[in-house]
């Protein structure tokens, strides 16, 4: 049962169990746990439970520290064993996915194939997220600009405006992006002036706020606060004047002052969606096909 910490804080043991990597299922709890006020999950991840073994270790752990159990297996023994079990120890055991799975085999009429980390397939996606990957990392704070015309998308912002993770979680989903960073006084590659196919994005913040996030970059870095990197004048400044290249530019911006990485991701690909309705599930030009790859090493036990 949950437990009052001395905070007012209510504290509960949260088993994971998953017969692939855990990211669905990880995802799924963090945003309904997130709903709730007071309430801190003490997390138990198990993923690639495929085994009779592996799944004894789950249950082990969840009898020495009962909680809520929620699962994503495909394997109807270890599904039915484990659901036995948990109906033993009187905790509740739910299984994520089966509401959506057993909708859409109504719907299309057609069985689910019952794959572990079916999802994470070594297919053309999969080999366009990686592809995607590296482009972000070779174009992160305006390097290889010679190039840039084979982005999806191009985001420009002043300093601290959070473009390098945004490009990184583009990539995640297959976007080709790119970061240049904006700099009161030196100019912008003239290559941004030369393309047309990818969408370029102005970020901005609030400069309270920015000057915050900057105060507290130096400080993680040992360096002395008060500079005109952080000055609220100048970065207000800096600000207005980035808006206006922007404007100028007829480049959308987005204020990422209250949006996550994910929120300012998501509207980013919502403009790149309109702006090229022919990109399928934000990917990009497709990719060749992969050489042969080695089988994968059987999971550990």
């Amino acid at each position: 049962m949950p437990s009052d910490s001395t905070n007012g804080t209510k504290s509960f043991h949260l088993h994971l169990v998953s017969d692939a990597t855990g990211e669905t299922i990880n995802s799924v709890a963090r945003a309904c746990v997130s709903q709730f006020d007071s309430v801190e999950p003490i997390e138990h991840f198990w993923n690639l439970v495929r085994t009779d073994r592996q799944l004894e270790m789950v249950i082990e752990g969840i009898r020495d520290n009962p909680g809520l159990v929620m699962f994503t297996l495909v394997n109807d023994k270890l599904r039915r064993r484990l659901q036995d079990t948990c109906r033993d120890l009187q905790v509740p055991c739910i299984p994520v996915l089966d509401p959506l799975i057993n909708a859409l085999a109504a719907y299309l009429g057609v069985e689910s194939q019952s794959q572990p980390g079916r999802q994470h397939a070594l297919d053309a996606e999969y080999f366009g997220r990686i592809d995607a990957m590296d482009f972000a990392l070779n174009h992160d704070d305006g390097q290889s600009a010679w190039d840039l015309h084979e982005a999806d998308v191009i985001l420009v912002g002043v300093s601290r405006t959070s473009k390098t993770p945004t490009c990184i979680y583009l990539a995640n989903r297959g976007i080709r992006a790119a970061n240049i960073p904006y700099v009161p006084g030196l100019p912008l590659p003239p290559e941004l002036d030369q393309i047309t196919r990818p969408l370029i994005v102005g970020l901005t913040n609030d400069p309270e706020r920015l000057v915050a996030i900057r105060r507290n970059r130096l400080r993680l870095l040992n360096q002395g606060e008060d500079t005109s990197y952080t000055d609220p004048e100048r970065v207000r400044a800096e600000l207005v004047e980035a808006r206006r290249l922007y404007s100028r530019k007829g480049w959308p911006v987005i204020d990422v002052t209250r949006r996550s990485i994910e929120e300012t991701a998501a509207e980013i690909m919502h403009i790149l969606a309109r702006k090229r309705p022919g990109m399928v599930h934000g990917l990009g030009d497709p990719v060749p096909t992969p050489p042969r790859l080695p089988p994968e090493p059987p999971a550990k036990g």
